[in-house]
């Protein structure tokens, strides 16, 4: 028995998915006990899968784990409590943002639906992601769909949850910029953008700080993307940041670059899958007395425009509404997207944080705006998929930061992301 050991996690990975469950529904007014192997779901003390000095306990959140093979699952919850008035949030995996502060009152209840992205590393017998050290506590990669409910006043009264086979899979490629970050105050529009879609739809989100197109290829992170797609499903692809540290002869935007995008492009495409390129966000760099943003990407994002106009595919040209979304909101104000904040902002911060390159949850949410205004001026079929609560959004007309909320969660990482 002992040489067929090292096989078992491979076999399990591959067993018929009759033999794992399939569907779940919780009673969250009862006592949920925590989560085991045999019993598949349970309230799930992930704080305690982390170690150091940067956790906190400190928070609302909940987190209820349910274990499922790789997949898209609908997930519906009914929020609210007969006993007072409620504020909820939830998010799931690595924090990808579903509610955000869902008001009800007192006695009433509201019924949300959406649709959760669960993988795992692993994409055949032979072959898996080559994760990063810090991405193998991601809650992303692990074996679990894992729900966090939180809020100012959080309730939950069910969970249901059940496999979705049918619905499009919007898979995401990119660095920092795209992440889903696993921890607070870092924060990428990836994760924020299931916010705005409905239950018809799911999002997957395979970026991962400092990736470049060629990392993320070496990586084998396209072919698990393509090893989960289905014809007619969707891929965003954003990068630059990473391709364009690379100066030696034929490195630049026009050659090996624009070589690897048309990669991209020609395998999904092959796949039946419908891809969608993005020029990369700018960074927070003044020029003109700090009254002009600064282009730090050189060619690149022409090189990108250039790529799909010639293979005749969506762009979304994310350079040109970050640049008006900085000068709109100013020198000083421009801070208030990204990870600024005085040491002692956070518990345990020792620092100040001053990144010009990574968001917080605001502009995480702002640039999510923006990727979906993208969508709909190129006129892509994702935009029927969005919600009610969806409104149009001009990036020189920003919301205001102030009357931004987001709730703090457990999980903070005071180390800088991969790449700049």
């Amino acid at each position: 028995m002992k040489y067929f050991k090292p096989l078992l996690p491979f076999l399990l990975a591959f067993l018929p998915l009759t033999l794992f469950a399939q569907s779940f529904h919780v009673d969250m007014t009862k006592s949920v006990a925590a989560y085991t192997d045999e019993t598949g779901y349970g309230i799930d003390d992930v704080v305690k899968r982390f170690s150091g000095e940067n956790m906190t306990t400190q928070t609302n959140s909940q987190f209820i784990s349910f274990k499922v093979p790789d997949g898209n699952y609908t997930v519906t919850m009914v929020i609210g409590s007969k006993k007072h008035a409620a504020s909820t949030t939830v998010r799931a995996e690595s924090r990808r943002l579903f509610v955000h502060d869902l008001i009800t009152k007192k006695g009433k209840m509201e019924t949300v639906s959406f649709v959760v992205n669960k993988r795992s590393p692993q994409i055949d017998e032979k072959t898996s992601v080559a994760l990063k050290p810090r991405e193998k506590t991601y809650l992303n990669w692990d074996n679990l769909l894992t729900i966090e409910i939180t809020g100012d006043n959080p309730a939950v009264q069910s969970i249901n949850v059940e496999r979705n086979d049918t619905c499009p899979t919007v898979f995401l490629c990119g660095n920092s910029t795209v992440v889903d970050q696993n921890y607070d105050p870092w924060c990428s529009w990836g994760q924020i953008i299931p916010l705005w879609f409905n239950d018809q739809v799911a999002f997957a989100n395979h970026a991962e700080s400092g990736m470049a197109t060629f990392s993320f290829l070496a990586s084998h992170r396209l072919d698990k993307i393509l090893s989960q797609m289905k014809k007619g499903d969707y891929v965003i692809v954003e990068f630059a940041h990473n391709d364009e540290k690379d100066t030696k002869p034929g490195k630049g935007a026009w050659y090996h670059f624009s070589y690897r995008m048309k990669i991209f492009i020609d395998q999904v495409s092959e796949k039946g899958g419908n891809i969608i390129l993005c020029t990369p966000t700018h960074r927070r760099f003044w020029e003109d007395g700090n009254k002009i943003i600064k282009n730090t990407h050189g060619d690149y994002p022409d090189a990108i425009k250039a790529i799909a106009q010639r293979e005749q595919i969506p762009l979304i040209d994310l350079s040109a509404m970050t640049k008006t979304f900085y000068e709109t909101l100013g020198f000083e104000d421009s801070k208030r997207a990204l990870v600024h904040y005085k040491r002692g902002t956070f518990e345990g911060q020792k620092t100040d944080f001053a990144d010009n390159t990574h968001f917080n949850p605001f502009g995480a949410y702002e640039i999510s705006k923006m990727i979906v205004m993208g969508l709909k001026q190129t006129n892509s079929p994702l935009a029927a998929f969005l919600r009610p609560l969806w409104q149009d959004f001009n990036p020189a007309q920003p919301d205001d930061w102030q009357n931004f909320h987001w709730t703090p969660s457990p999980l903070k990482e005071f180390a800088k992301p991969d790449g700049n």
